[in-house]
């Protein structure tokens, strides 16, 4: 009896553990921590609703938005695209100014996420 009991658990466990990796994936929390640590560290001007922030206004700005949004939010994009690019209020888009060039914060939060996860280990042999 014990047997079956072991070889059901086993069974039942590799069922469960991919639809939970699937549900709330791990990395998910590390990749939007990368990106509220990526704002604050930028040396760059953030854009909200036509005035200028530096980084740490905009990152507690975000990081406000994203713990109200939280539950909504399943991967680091629908962050970027849910929390991190426009303003609620206005729906303008934010932008960033870093040095001379001033581009949408969606496209620069996307292109770091993509870094991100390229020179994040895979977890393979």
């Amino acid at each position: 009896m014990r047997r079956r009991v072991g070889h059901g658990l086993i069974i039942l466990m590799t069922f469960m553990v991919p639809c939970i990796l699937v549900a709330n994936p791990d990395n998910t929390d590390q990749e939007i921590q990368h990106l509220l640590a990526y704002i604050a560290e930028a040396e760059c001007r953030f854009i909200r609703n036509g005035k200028e922030y530096g980084p740490e206004a905009a990152r507690k700005h975000i990081q406000k938005k994203y713990e109200y949004a939280r539950k909504r939010i399943k991967t680091a994009e629908d962050f970027i695209q849910g929390v991190a690019s426009k303003s609620s209020m206005s729906g303008k888009p934010y932008k960033i100014r870093c040095k001379d060039q001033t581009r949408l914060c969606a496209d620069w939060l996307g292109a770091e996420l993509k870094r991100f996860r390229q020179k994040a280990p895979t977890g393979g042999p």
